[in-house]
């Protein structure tokens, strides 16, 4: 457990709040070195009474003591709390920023100070700590400075390290895919429905079969395509279904939903 180092949170919201759980719990981080800091006194006096962390109203506090910063902001107030903090940034600050759609180039333009930066893309199953966070490098990071962020994140699900160009990519599949698996998951309880389950055990059906494929996916030495081999036998009625989804095109629906997300996040880049 780290004895020195300290971490500060920017806003103390959801995803924040998963932060704090997974590296308390895990035991990366002990209670009395992190510190969060939030407009709204309802989430600070959250994380305080639920983990026993130091947290403030200013953003300034948590300049001042941490060592690491991280931006857990919306994307629309990050130039205004960046603004608010520069001054009192040193140069051997780390600071995260998972603030959707921002650039680290925008983050280093006001900042004017060369620091090093970590530009993070987690998702929303971070809140239960199975989440997927990719991590990409400003210019003045260095691998001690990715291994400190890949620790952090680590603490709630698993990391992988892209380079910044790849961001809009990531959004477009692991930013939004928990969307198009929840949706996925809502057609599969409507047509178990349609052929006469009830609801309540349909959703139980669905949602245990989409975590335990997942879970055996991640933990499998073999492919996906090697995986859905060996539960396709020929002629049989998982054969049946996935015949009807090639001759609908899942596979070129899936691509096309990416591609639009992609596109769009690349469009959201460009008007912050």
């Amino acid at each position: 457990m780290r004895k020195k180092q300290k971490l500060g949170f920017i806003g103390a919201g959801n995803m924040a709040t998963a932060l704090i759980k997974g590296l308390i719990e895990s035991k990366t981080y002990a209670p009395e070195n992190l510190l969060a800091a939030d407009c709204s006194e309802a989430a600070i006096k959250k994380i305080s009474g639920d983990f026993g962390v130091e947290c403030t109203p200013f953003n300034s506090d948590i300049v001042t003591e941490s060592d690491v910063v991280v931006l857990s902001v919306k994307p629309q107030v990050i130039r205004e709390v960046i603004e608010n903090i520069k001054g009192g940034l040193r140069d051997n600050h780390l600071v995260i920023s998972i603030a959707a759609g921002i650039p680290l180039k925008m983050i280093q333009d006001i900042i004017k100070k060369d620091i090093p930066l970590i530009r993070v893309m987690p998702n929303t199953p971070a809140l239960v700590l199975h989440g997927v966070s990719a991590l990409a490098a400003g210019p003045s990071a260095t691998s001690a400075h990715m291994e400190t962020a890949k620790e952090i994140f680590g603490a709630v699900g698993d990391t992988v390290e892209v380079t910044e160009e790849m961001m809009d990519a990531v959004t477009a599949v692991s930013g939004s895919g928990p969307g198009y698996v929840f949706y996925m998951m809502e057609c599969m309880v409507d047509a178990a429905v349609a052929v006469g389950l009830e609801r309540e055990v349909a959703t139980r059906l669905v949602t245990q079969t989409f975590l335990g494929a997942g879970h055996l996916a991640k933990t499998s030495t073999y492919t996906l395509s090697e995986l859905r081999e060996k539960v396709t036998s020929p002629g049989g009625t998982t054969q049946a279904g996935l015949e009807v989804m090639n001759r609908k095109g899942l596979k070129a629906v899936i691509e096309q939903a990416v591609d639009a997300a992609c596109r769009r996040s690349v469009e959201l880049g460009k008007t912050k």
